[in-house]
């Protein structure tokens, strides 16, 4: 018998290995080398029909640029709004979906919803190997959904799997989950890298040969990534984290990767008793404030994949007791906060070294544009001063390190949106102030710091 070919694979960047060692020489990671069993390669038989060899995707030959094919690229919704958005407007036949998430984040109950959904016009079938049938039809019932039409399957071997894919030839698949599928040949555990890479390539390809949609389940690592290996993300078209904590009914779904539609697309859930329900307004949820002005407090318009988003931004600044003071920042970046801190020093003449600042944005958003860096520092000034900002104000613009003020991207739009909720006063970039006044809101354009901060 030949010799068994290993090599040992890094679970953060995917780079190969010709032996163990602590340390990927790729990426520097530590301890995410695991053993993968490399089996020879299978050529496969030529079709002369196809100009290529038979089970290949995409045989069409070679054909130059400007004679393929412009027409628009058909979508299925999938019965939600919100879905549909981060999606790029709806799924696509051929077209593989990694969703992920932490435990208990509602990742089963999302796929079950929209699958009983699709079920009623589409041949669907949803794959289990987590859960049983029964557990399934349990959240289903209590979910009180739809279950005449869908299909249901509990399985865990791929190749099982593609035999009776082919003989019912569904239109949408959901594999619940890709970590617990294993491929016969693979002298691996399921879970390992070896496994997850050879069952969703071998999903993959079945995928894009019959033009069926398939989503796929993965798990995270306690640092929030997607588990197994980074050719996962690769081989896929558009990756989904569905993020929330368990303390909070809101979930948000954010777009990470999507070959169809535009990244870091974010989408509102509200987790009720009847399952996962769309927020189409998120922005009324994230400006819940008391109705009496507190210090340290301003909302500002970020921007999400194609619409504005309206958030509050809270500051803490109090006296340091320890020796070196506390930067905490959550849902923007620490090393951000200080920077702008550093230039609030500089160019607005605010000392706040020995002072302990605190960051938060309201609801769980994670910030990562540079349009809130205005906001997070009259946010710091007022509560250092311990003075309220305005109810009605709306700040955004992004700080230099020179002290000017940059204009952001789709600022105008940014301004139409708070106006529609009641907002009447803006500080933003010159260079996004409109050119024509808008009614009940009054525009206050700045070039610097300093302007914006002599404002208030």
């Amino acid at each position: 018998m030949a010799k068994k070919k290993t090599a040992y694979v890094c679970t953060d960047c995917g780079s190969d290995h010709s032996k163990w060692q602590g340390q990927c020489s790729d990426c520097g990671a530590w301890n995410t080398l695991q053993e993968f069993v490399v089996s020879a390669a299978k050529t496969p038989a030529r079709d002369a029909s196809l100009g290529g060899y038979a089970g290949a995707a995409g045989t069409q030959g070679i054909q130059r640029l400007a004679d393929v094919d412009l027409a628009e690229v058909p979508r299925i919704s999938s019965g939600m709004q919100e879905f549909d958005r981060v999606l790029g407007g709806g799924l696509v036949p051929g077209s593989a979906i990694l969703i992920g998430g932490h435990p208990g984040a509602g990742k089963s109950t999302l796929l079950l919803q929209t699958m009983c959904a699709l079920a009623a016009t589409l041949p669907a079938l949803y794959v289990t190997g987590e859960e049983s049938l029964q557990q399934v039809a349990m959240r289903a019932r209590r979910l009180n959904l739809p279950t005449d039409q869908l299909n249901m399957l509990s399985e865990t071997s791929v190749d099982r799997l593609l035999q009776l894919l082919q003989q019912h030839q569904p239109k949408v698949v959901v594999i619940d989950s890709i970590q617990v599928m294993h491929v016969e040949g693979v002298e691996s555990a399921p879970g390992s890298v070896s496994q997850v890479r050879e069952s969703a390539a071998a999903l993959t390809r079945y995928a894009k040969q019959t033009g069926t949609i398939l989503l796929l389940v993965g798990h995270v690592t306690k640092d929030g990534t997607l588990a197994g290996p980074k050719v996962l993300e690769h081989m896929i078209d558009c990756s989904i984290m569905l993020e929330g904590d368990g303390d909070s009914r809101f979930r948000t779904l954010r777009g990470i990767k999507n070959r169809f539609g535009a990244i870091n697309e974010l989408g509102v859930f509200a987790m009720l008793e009847s399952g996962l329900k769309e927020v189409k307004n998120p922005s009324s949820i994230f400006l819940s404030r008391s109705e009496e002005p507190a210090a340290g407090s301003v909302v500002m318009v970020i921007w999400e994949g194609t619409r504005p988003l309206l958030v509050e931004i809270q500051a803490l600044v109090d006296d340091s007791h320890f020796g070196h003071p506390k930067r905490v920042a959550v849902g923007l970046d620490q090393n951000r906060m200080n920077l702008l801190l550093a230039a609030l020093h500089r160019h607005g003449g605010v000392m706040l070294g020995d002072q302990d600042v605190y960051i938060n944005v309201v609801g769980g958003v994670k910030v990562n544009e540079t349009a809130a860096d205005l906001a997070l520092l009259l946010a710091a000034l007022s509560s250092f001063r311990n003075q309220a900002l305005p109810q009605d104000l709306i700040v955004f613009g992004e700080v230099g390190l020179s002290g000017e003020i940059r204009p952001v991207p789709s600022g105008q739009e940014r301004i139409r949106e708070a106006a529609k909720h009641g907002f009447t006063r803006a500080i933003v970039p010159k260079a996004n102030a409109p050119r024509q006044p808008l009614p009940g809101m009054t525009v206050i354009a700045v070039e610097t710091l300093q302007q914006a901060l002599a404002q208030l």
